[in-house]
């Protein structure tokens, strides 16, 4: 039986903070750096606004204790899953029309699918990147019909030209999703009363840790309510916006130069 008082515990972000802000891959180090950690007795959690579908293997293979999804939606503890919320087809499709009639582009993501809405060319050069990269890295078709019966989500993404079709489209979509500004004119969507927060307290509850043992590092404003949920806060050399320098404990190096590396060293997960 171990001592709780003893085990850290400590969250991560995927991108930007397990990938080079360079060119997305995993350095060799922070693999083998949480690979030791976990040798150490050390829990090692994922947690991504990514639903779990999107985390691609190349991540789980690093070796996790367990995974945070979609902003705390979805939540995985030594392969089993302890919450799943999802939204109904009903609001996803209110949603749905709520996003074209204020033309913003639009992605649903939920724990099977990612599904951009396609019933208009998508406009937005972000999104229309995105949309490519979806299928050429997933491989898998993705729905044209969005009003099918089955069709849900968790939550979504949306890309805006201007203001005004914004605030259409957040007069609608206010009264049961938080919003997560993610710089530009690209926002984040996630149901009211979930985040990377709630996650946290509910795997730190889970595994009856002390508060004082837990740990987040990520590298931009949509990690703050993790980051400002655990004891200790760490931000990437490589974060953005530089404010986030101001609201966390630690600053480590770039992901690119073995920012995982020497956090988990400087805070005694390696000893």
């Amino acid at each position: 039986i171990y001592n709780t008082d003893m085990k850290k515990i400590i969250f991560f972000d995927i991108d930007g903070t397990l990938t080079k802000e360079t060119d997305g891959t995993i350095p060799e180090s922070c693999i083998s750096a949480i690979r030791k950690a976990r040798k150490r007795g050390h829990l090692m959690y994922i947690n991504t606004g990514r639903c779990f579908q999107n985390v691609e293997p190349r991540f789980q293979e690093i070796g996790f204790d367990g995974i945070v999804c979609g902003c705390g939606t979805n939540l995985y503890s030594g392969g089993k899953e302890l919450l799943y919320v999802s939204q109904t087809h009903t609001l996803t499709m209110e949603i749905l029309r709520a996003a074209r009639q204020a033309d913003v582009d639009i992605a649903f993501e939920s724990k099977y699918e990612v599904c951009f809405d396609t019933s208009r060319p998508i406009r937005h050069p972000e999104a229309a990147e995105l949309f490519q990269s979806f299928r050429d890295v997933h491989h898998y078709p993705m729905r044209t019909d969005l009003t099918e019966e089955d069709f849900f989500c968790d939550k979504f993404v949306v890309w805006y030209q201007d203001e005004s079709q914004l605030a259409a489209f957040r007069a609608v979509s206010d009264a049961y999703f938080d919003c997560i500004d993610r710089g530009g004119t690209f926002r984040e969507f996630v149901p009211k009363g979930y985040s990377k927060a709630t996650g946290i307290a509910r795997i730190v509850a889970h595994h009856g840790i002390s508060m004082e043992n837990t740990f987040a590092i990520g590298d931009s404003n949509n990690d703050l309510p993790m980051l400002t949920a655990v004891h200790t806060a760490i931000a990437m050399g490589n974060a953005s916006p530089a404010s986030l320098f101001s609201k966390v404990s630690y600053v480590t190096a770039k992901a690119s130069e073995d920012g995982i590396l020497h956090a988990l060293s400087h805070f005694g997960f390696l000893d």
